[in-house]
């Protein structure tokens, strides 16, 4: 008996030690959607982009009378559909750091004023201005975004522009626009006090005490005019080591509290030191900092006396990858920040993006900075343009990403960076347990459902159960994916290495479907959930 025991210990013993020495089948990532998990509506504006006087940003890229693809008013036909295209909903002009020393009534009229351009160091003809700025706006369909000059300027300098602009007749600014051959008044909405006056780069920087104050008198003037506008506040900018951007943020909340309705943070990101899977974890940063000012508007807001307006919002109105023309000669001439993109930039502007989805409660405004040439999504020369891997990501996102933003649960592998600098002129960040999957999401009434995927994964696809956590998916799922040979693979005039390419449709009937996203990838999926 006790020998038949032994037996029966001997080879369970063994059965145990085999079953625990077999290959475990790996677990699949995991992504679950629950429609009654509401973030906030995705804004349209968080699809803005930036055209400055910079470079080849205004003149040989947006405006260029002197070329064969010029329409009858001076504009690139080429750039005008590669903007449509990408569904530019709004575009912010004329600055940036040229709005500092920028005076609009020279850019007027038909006496126009060349002046020293003395951020970017260059001459500026003034030949394209406030009206040519709307003519092309109107032309791509993008509404317009004006910075006032919070540096050289005056707050009558302000007052005066918006009265030009807005105001429909009366007095002399209104008439002076009429006199200029355009009647009807553009009603320019958005407005920004300034750009970047935390930065000491900036012509007239200015301590955060000094342009609250400052930027309060000037709304003030800018709402008696027209009270319809909306104001952003110039927030942090200047994220550097030995920089106080939370102090400015809340100083400036503090004091303009009841007057604007956006609060304006910039970020610049790189790869100086070819990290790939630090520089793919960058988006991360902007999130942590968009909690920090949410908390801050939060705390302000519970002291503000608004009336019947909404609280202040955040509006990301420069953001991009920047960091290869950002030194010596690159920065400043004709051809001043002409950045040329990679796959490894896209997935970070993807990740941006989700970002912004993710945070669509408190983010209603954003702006790839910029359009043309500079830091931008499309490139040009005399002849011919070509978009950029950047250019794809941002005109998914557009094209599909709206409704309802979802609180999304993603279950992937992670991995840790080193200590790092975000950018350059940035601070440091150390990211722990990163997901390899970067996941946002919206819903539309109709049962519409889009789901946005990178995987920063660099050499492995990662198959990934994406479950309904309430209702059924139904009828066959789109699939764009934006990807490339490898993570440095560019486009340029000669052939399109990275762009959007329709996928096999998935077939679903459940709460379940399965899919592999490819390595280094970023992924829309479209399709539809049945909650009846």
């Amino acid at each position: 008996m006790k020998r038949l025991n032994y037996i029966v210990v001997a080879g369970l013993g063994l059965f145990i030690f085999a079953v625990m020495t077999q290959p475990m089948k790996a677990q699949n990532a995991r992504i679950k959607i629950d429609v009654d998990r509401i973030v906030g509506e995705v804004d349209s504006l968080i699809y803005g982009n930036f055209l400055e006087h910079l470079g080849r940003a205004v003149y040989s890229g947006a405006y260029d009378p002197d070329s064969p693809l010029a329409d009858e008013d001076g504009f690139r036909k080429d750039v005008i559909q590669a903007a449509k295209d990408l569904n530019v909903t709004q575009l912010r002009y004329p600055g940036g750091n040229f709005v500092s020393n920028y005076h609009w009534q020279d850019g007027v009229g038909s006496d126009r004023v060349p002046r020293m351009e003395l951020a970017w160091g260059r001459l500026e003809s003034n030949e394209f201005g406030t009206n040519e700025f709307m003519q092309f706006t109107n032309k791509i369909g993008a509404k317009p975004y004006f910075a006032v000059n919070m540096g050289t300027g005056t707050m009558t300098e302000a007052q005066r522009w918006v009265e030009y602009t807005n105001v429909e007749e009366g007095p002399y600014y209104a008439e002076l626009r009429k006199k200029h051959g355009y009647e009807e008044p553009w009603n320019i909405k958005y407005w920004s006090l300034g750009n970047e006056m935390d930065g000491f780069w900036q012509i007239g920087h200015l301590n955060a005490e000094d342009y609250a104050k400052k930027a309060r008198e000037t709304a003030k003037v800018m709402q008696l005019t027209d009270p319809a506008i909306s104001l952003i506040a110039a927030g942090a900018s200047n994220f550097r080591p030995d920089a106080n951007p939370m102090h400015w943020n809340r100083v400036v909340l503090e004091e303009l509290k009841n007057v604007v309705d956006y609060l304006a943070l910039h970020i610049y990101v790189g790869n100086p030191d070819n990290n790939y899977y630090n520089f793919l974890s960058t988006p991360l940063v902007l999130e942590e900092r968009t909690e920090l000012v949410e908390g801050l508007i939060r705390e302000i807001m519970s002291r503000a006396d608004r009336g019947d307006r909404p609280s202040i919002k955040i509006a990301w109105d420069e953001w991009n990858v920047w960091y290869r023309a950002r030194a010596g000669e690159s920065m400043s001439g004709e051809r001043a920040l002409e950045e040329r993109y990679n796959l490894e930039d896209a997935l970070v502007v993807a990740g941006f993006l989700n970002a912004f989805v993710r945070n669509a409660d408190i983010v209603k405004m954003a702006n790839m900075a910029q359009l043309v040439n500079v830091i931008a999504p499309m490139y040009t020369n005399e002849n011919d343009m070509f978009k950029q891997t950047i250019y794809y990501p941002l005109q998914l996102f557009s094209e599909h990403t709206y409704g309802t933003a979802l609180d999304v649960y993603v279950d992937s592998e992670t991995y840790d960076t080193e200590r790092f600098f975000v950018g350059l002129g940035e601070s440091q960040t150390q990211q722990s347990d990163v997901p390899y999957l970067d996941v946002s999401a919206s819903y539309k009434d109709n049962g519409e459902v889009i789901i946005n995927v990178v995987n920063r994964h660099k050499d492995k696809a990662i198959t990934t159960d994406i479950i309904s956590q309430k209702g059924k998916f139904t009828g066959g799922f789109k699939v764009y994916e934006v990807n490339g040979p490898d993570v440095k693979a560019q486009n340029n005039f000669e052939e399109t290495n990275v762009e959007t390419e329709e996928k096999s449709s998935i077939q679903a009937d459940g709460s379940k479907v399965t899919y592999s996203f490819p390595a280094h990838s970023y992924t829309l999926i479209k399709g539809k959930i049945t909650t009846d």
